[in-house]
């Protein structure tokens, strides 16, 4: 799958369908663990400004164009041939993955991360779109400062029931931060930095219309729903991410 660098960052020129099938050829392996995010504008800026952010975004082992002006960056680089026409948005993928496991036993999925609420909300919505894909297990870990015993608890957790594809929402840049320095100790399977994705798909949070999204404008829809939370994500970093983008095709 071919990378392009997007602010330094190596974004796969994916589809949703190719996206999923390397997901699940990973998850079927079960040689180690995968790291896969679905990066948007924020994420790229991030990555280029904070080293350690940096530094954990460099473990991950698919990173697929969430934002549209990341699309637009890797379409500038890609012949008319490889274009691609839409973005990967990661609670997409989460939809893709789980409708791409329905009724394949050896597939089965971990919710980690949110409040317990949320994850049963989950639960119960996936069970009525997938009644045929296996969610294994959901934990919900403490919110603060984790127990010195927390990760192996996780582990445990994750390996009794089996998941080999487990979807991690702590959010952005901690479940990043924690999927990249514990991937060597992981266990196998294929584990997604996901975002807000769990109180989308519970219905606690409401996604952009298509149409927003489509024009690359969904950061400015959710900073009108949740302007002091999302204020600085969205207006100093999408500022930094157009800085560097121009910068770097000043450069070439």
């Amino acid at each position: 799958m071919k990378r392009i660098p997007v602010i330094g960052l190596p974004i796969a020129a994916t589809d949703y369908a190719g996206a999923v099938a390397w997901v699940i050829e990973r998850a079927r392996a079960g040689d180690r663990a995968y790291a896969v995010e679905a990066a948007n504008a924020h994420v790229a800026a991030l990555a280029r400004t904070d080293p350690a952010f940096g530094e954990s975004m460099g473990r991950f082992d698919l990173i697929c164009p969430d934002g549209m002006p990341l699309v637009w960056l890797v379409n500038a680089r890609l012949s008319s041939e490889e274009k691609l026409s839409d973005r990967v948005y990661g609670p997409t993928l989460m939809l893709e993955t789980l409708k791409a496991s329905d009724g394949v036993g050896e597939l089965r999925h971990y919710l980690l991360g949110g409040q317990q609420s949320t994850l049963t909300k989950l639960i119960d919505s996936f069970a009525e779109r997938f009644p045929g894909t296996v969610i294994a297990g959901a934990y919900a870990p403490p919110f603060g400062t984790w127990p010195e015993d927390e990760f192996e608890r996780i582990c445990h957790k994750i390996r009794e029931s089996g998941a080999n594809l487990i979807w991690v929402g702590l959010g952005c840049p901690r479940q990043e931060h924690w999927i990249a320095a514990h991937k060597d100790r992981l266990p196998p399977g294929v584990y997604f930095g996901i975002g807000a994705a769990f109180a989308f798909h519970a219905g606690e949070v409401r996604q952009a219309p298509p149409a927003i999204q489509r024009l690359g404008l969904e950061w400015l829809y959710r900073l009108c729903m949740e302007p002091q939370r999302l204020f600085r994500r969205y207006l100093i970093y999408n500022s930094l991410f157009l800085f560097h983008a121009f910068r770097d095709r000043l450069t070439r």
